[in-house]
């Protein structure tokens, strides 16, 4: 029963990972929420996307300085400044789904439906046809 180990992990060691990963994985967002954010000398603020309430601009702020903080030394500024119009473009694309009153029992608002309906043709079983003679 006791064979060598051939170089892989047992499944014990594999389990015993994924449970640290997993509890790392959990920790490791709420540390960087609390971490204080890098601030360079020529990060100015975030301009206020005009069509935004305030809320959906504070939660685009603190998204947009989430990336900054996690990938922020990945960016230029050029790139800075297209993440943040694209911040609020898609803020905008949130609050217009968010918008749309839902409810837990509601079906799905998309069937599968044929844009045209054609007529099903009979099957004849091969009982019903008639054998031909040779």
């Amino acid at each position: 029963m006791n064979q060598p180990d051939k170089g892989g992990i047992s499944r014990r060691q594999f389990a015993r990972r994924a449970a640290l990963l997993s509890a790392t994985a959990t920790i490791a967002p709420a540390a960087s929420v609390f971490a204080e954010p890098a601030s360079t000398p020529s990060q100015e603020p975030p301009a206020a996307h005009p069509n935004l309430s305030p809320e959906s601009q504070a939660e685009a702020d603190a998204r947009l300085q989430q990336i900054f903080t996690q990938y922020g030394t990945r960016f230029t500024d050029d790139d800075k400044k297209l993440l943040r119009q694209l911040n609020g473009a898609t803020q905008e694309s949130l609050d217009h789904i968010r918008a749309y009153p839902l409810a837990n029992g509601d079906s799905p608002a998309l069937y599968l439906k044929p844009l045209v309906e054609r007529e099903k043709k009979k099957s004849e079983s091969p009982a019903a046809t008639p054998a031909k003679k040779s």
